[in-house]
């Protein structure tokens, strides 16, 4: 797709990330990935992000990044498939490369690895990427990278084939400042995790889009509450975050990592077979899959 395709494409409607599955032994399980994919793109997303952070894309080789974008792209049908990339800019360009030979529809550029870095050495990082592809390109403004308003407009002007900012911070003004100064250059993404307690708030500001984790294991229920969010259902919106993302959010901050695990979790509790979270990740207690069980039930119920 073209970046102005793609762009158009992440704008219409919810995103997702699919968990990446693994073997026992941790070597990359594509068949059961594909039948995930495959299943979670009849449920209506706008686009799904392959090797994402919740699909462990800190864990993934260069190369394993490829395989996964592959075979999403193989399952998704004309779900448009956007590849995770990032570290430091030498092998974020490779995996840019990597991720474009393997069919990727864009690309979600996450933080450089480890190191601060200016406003100036963020502009030049996300440039070399973009300059690297003919991809759309989606920055992700987290942890050690946040581009300020003013970098983000200088990106935009320097790179046409950026498309989109993707907010993981929650600074609200920061992100209106950015919506203000940039219009509708760019398309804007939520990417706080379990962004449903956030999308009221964002979409207010301009972010009327999200990427949601829970579609991996109850996607009518993100749907139903992403269309609560777009219809200003406010009513609609407090019954799930009641019932659902409210006792789902106090799990998931049981435990550093555990909003990657407890998704995992969920994958598994509905019969998918997505395997074990690499190190450093670590599984959810049994005892907390048992709460978490509950709650998937409840809303199958």
């Amino acid at each position: 797709m073209s970046p102005d395709e793609i762009k158009s494409r992440v704008a219409s409607g919810l995103l997702s990330f699919p968990v990446t599955h693994f073997n026992e032994d941790f070597s990359l399980n594509l068949e059961s990935y594909r039948a995930h994919v495959e299943w979670l793109s009849g449920f209506g997303a706008a686009a799904l992000f392959a090797a994402g952070g919740t699909g462990e894309f800190f864990s993934l080789s260069p190369e394993e990044v490829a395989d996964v974008t592959r075979a999403a792209k193989d399952a998704s049908g004309d779900v448009p498939i956007i590849a995770g990339c990032g570290y430091g800019t030498a092998l974020a360009k490779e995996i840019a490369r990597r991720a474009e030979a393997a069919g990727a529809d864009g690309l979600l550029l996450l933080p450089h690895y480890l190191m601060e870095a200016s406003q100036e050495g963020i502009f030049r990082h996300v440039k070399a990427v973009c300059e690297s592809t003919g991809l759309g390109v989606i920055i992700y403004n987290r942890a050690n990278s946040v581009a300020n308003a003013d970098t983000v407009a200088r990106l935009a002007d320097a790179c046409p084939n950026l498309i989109g900012f993707k907010d993981g911070t929650g600074k609200i003004d920061l992100v209106r400042h950015v919506t203000a100064k940039l219009g509708d250059r760019l398309c804007y993404i939520g990417g706080m995790p379990t962004h449903e307690l956030f999308a009221e708030g964002f979409n207010g500001v301009g972010v009327t889009t999200y990427s949601s984790a829970v579609f991996n294991f109850v996607p009518e229920l993100a749907q139903r509450f992403y269309r609560a969010m777009r219809t200003s259902d406010r009513a609609a919106m407090e019954e799930i975050l009641h019932s659902f993302f409210f006792p789902f959010a106090a799990l998931r901050d049981r435990e550093q990592g555990y909003p990657v695990s407890i998704i995992k979790a969920g994958v598994e509790l509905i019969g998918r077979t997505p395997g074990p979270l690499r190190p450093p990740l670590t599984d959810l207690k049994p005892q907390e899959k048992d709460v978490l069980r509950g709650l998937i039930e409840q809303i199958a119920a």
